[in-house]
């Protein structure tokens, strides 16, 4: 059976070199295997400690974590891991992740991006622009999900469904779309408030649904490393504007 295999996610380890560091990836397949409800197990790397970068590197040389030991076969690729869980670990034992509607999974593909161009700038007379263009990819990622989902629509009925209420991108489930996006939006909530004063726009309720809701879940609340850890990450990262 697929739950006797030996399961093992490798991350890498946080400042203290034994919690969880910041990385959406590794994050983003930590919430998958916890979805998918498989016996696994999660070791963090400190790559600062010598006798941990040689195991990472005679184990997958070359790769950085996070990666996937799956029966004794390594896997290093985030995408081609997660196509492997949702092949391998398929019911009628285990939940299938993808989601039902294709745009899910493109809804806020561009908020990351716009994130990083905006806290990586240092000029301050871009300053306003960058923000704007955070802004305007947060704004599409909220009309998507104040957007009535297909199913969430009766054909038969006169009245008209208004704004969603649904938990998540593609339903009050989660999918393989919010294993993706939210490790990022959390990223750029906690990095945003911290190194620019930037708070998401209060009129973006479907957006501040979608965190809610998302921490409310042990799948995403018990995977997702320190709002420290998170802004520590970025002090090199995040320019000041001067």
């Amino acid at each position: 059976m697929a739950d006797e295999k030996r399961v093992e996610l490798f991350v890498k380890a946080g400042s203290d070199g034994q919690s969880i560091g910041n990385c959406p990836f590794s994050q983003r397949l930590f919430m998958v295997l916890w979805l998918k409800g498989v016996t696994f197990n999660v070791t963090t790397l400190d790559m600062r400690k010598k006798f941990e970068n040689q195991f990472l590197q005679d184990l997958a040389p070359g790769a950085q974590p996070p990666f996937l030991l799956y029966d004794n076969e390594v896997k290093t690729d985030t995408n081609k891991i997660e196509e492997f869980l949702e092949e391998i670990l398929c019911p009628p034992k285990y939940p299938r992740l993808a989601a039902r509607n294709p745009e899910s999974n493109t809804a806020g593909n561009t908020v990351f991006s716009k994130f990083s161009a905006y806290i990586k700038n240092s000029n301050p007379a871009t300053n306003d622009t960058l923000e704007k263009g955070l802004v305007k990819s947060l704004g599409k990622l909220d009309e998507y999900l104040n957007s009535a989902l297909p199913e969430e629509i009766d054909e038969n009925s006169a009245e008209d469904i208004g704004v969603s209420t649904r938990k998540f991108l593609d339903g009050n489930e989660l999918t393989l779309a919010d294993c993706n996006l939210l490790p990022k939006l959390h990223i750029v909530q906690v990095v945003s408030r911290k190194y620019r004063g930037f708070e998401l726009p209060k009129q973006f309720t479907g957006v501040w649904r979608y965190l809610g809701n998302a921490k409310d879940c042990e799948e995403f609340a018990n995977t997702c490393p320190k709002d420290e850890e998170i802004e520590q990450a970025y002090a090199m990262v995040a320019k000041a504007l001067k």
